[in-house]
């Protein structure tokens, strides 16, 4: 795949050129590129209908509605769930605050986390009970023995982060589930927002209650989140909004809200959005082999081989592939602003990666001291790129070297 990658010339904003210099987007665990079956499928919706949905009987109307349905039929399918399991939100952020504002909780819960955890995961149980977060070890790897310590003090969340944003580590999710389950009556709550894009996962095989996860980072329309909820557990969720597509009845007396999934999902949604959803889970299915997953490990070698070799980087994360995905996050030398060098990048080289502190600002504290760079790749990216992105770090760095004092952290 690395030698002439097949898909390419599926995306149309690899075409595009800044002063003449063809793009490499690097920044893919931010958000990923869409490709044109999925622009088709948005514009198709706007062309040919534009109406709302559940709202009316006429063509259009029934049109749309179907339409979006099978969309949530496909991404049902795809990870395993049953249909009325699946809940669109805004983003894996809204998803996540749905179930933290809608489970049914004593006051002042306890609930354990994982320090490696994205700000969506760590902020809505933070506002409603005691959050405690399972240490990471130097390179992001979950400290097993800390977080069974915690499950001894019984909570009644566990909020799990199944791959870091910031290092790259999948954690072994099923196997915590496992212990969880055996040491107290949690309700397990699972990010899956950076791993799903790289994996399927069976929601049903994993055993989690929830799972979140948003749709643009797996090659989706923005907009877009989708909450997995086991059945008996969205049953008892109190819905984070109301108003109107959620209610069956309203009196002046009260109301009778529908039935899930359809009591989460108020107002009108963005409908070409999810119709556009359902193309990048087929188009994900399609490419789902062991090309592309080779592929993505040679990704990873080059990203975190082109660390390794720099004396004047210190990569945040494993020093390896296993159980990882093709992210490499870099603290560069005292003095060297990562903004800038990001900045530079782009303007001069083409290269777009993210710096700062990711939304994981614990964890970036922690493990680096400051803000960062970090490069992740994706289906459409080549070794060659990754190469050529150091190679362009390498030239922007030299050039900053009297602004480097000391050197590089250690």
């Amino acid at each position: 795949m690395t030698a002439q990658n097949p898909y390419r010339a599926d995306f149309p904003a690899l075409l595009r050129e800044i002063d003449g210099q063809r793009i490499s987007y690097l920044d893919n665990a931010a958000t990923t590129l869409k490709p044109r079956p999925v622009i088709d499928a948005v514009t198709e919706y706007y062309e040919t209908n534009g109406a709302n949905i559940h709202r009316g009987k006429h063509r259009l109307s029934e049109e749309a509605s179907d339409a979006y349905e099978a969309a949530r039929v496909v991404l049902a399918r795809h990870i395993g769930a049953a249909t009325n399991e699946v809940v669109w939100a805004r983003n894996t952020s809204e998803a996540l605050n749905l179930v933290a504002s809608g489970l049914d909780l004593p006051d002042d819960p306890y609930i354990v986390g994982c320090f490696d955890a994205h700000h969506s995961q760590l902020l809505p149980w933070r506002r409603i009970g005691r959050l405690d977060l399972a240490r990471v070890d130097e390179h992001g790897r979950l400290d097993r023995a800390h977080f069974r310590k915690l499950l001894e003090g019984r909570p009644q969340v566990v909020a799990l982060n199944h791959c870091s944003n910031v290092t790259g580590v999948l954690h072994p999710v099923a196997e915590l589930v496992a212990e969880i389950r055996a040491a107290c009556d949690a309700v397990i709550v699972l990010d899956a927002a950076q791993s799903l894009p790289h994996q399927r996962i069976d929601v049903h095989e994993l055993g989690v209650d929830f799972m979140a996860f948003s749709m643009h980072k797996m090659l989706g329309p923005t907009g877009v989140g989708c909450l997995f909820g086991r059945s008996e557990q969205l049953a008892k969720l109190r819905p984070l909004a109301v108003g109107g597509g959620m209610v069956d009845w309203v009196d002046l007396d009260g109301s009778v809200e529908r039935r899930i999934p359809f009591r989460f999902e108020a107002g009108t949604p963005p409908i070409a959005s999810i119709i556009g959803c359902a193309a990048a889970v087929r188009y994900l299915e399609a490419t789902d082999g062991p090309d592309r997953h080779r592929h993505a490990d040679e990704l990873s070698a080059a990203l975190v081989g082109g660390a390794l070799t720099r004396p004047e980087l210190r990569l945040i994360g494993p020093p390896d592939v296993v159980d990882r995905i093709p992210i490499a996050t870099l603290r560069l030398a005292d003095g060297v602003p990562a903004g800038e060098i990001a900045r530079l990048l782009s303007d001069s080289h083409g290269f777009m990666v993210r710096s700062g502190h990711m939304c994981a600002q614990p964890l970036v504290t922690a493990l680096a001291g400051g803000e960062t760079l970090r490069v992740s790749a994706y289906l459409y990216n080549e070794v060659a790129e990754i190469e050529g992105f150091y190679q362009a770090l390498d030239e922007l760095l030299s050039c900053m070297a009297p602004m480097a004092g000391t050197g590089a952290r250690r």
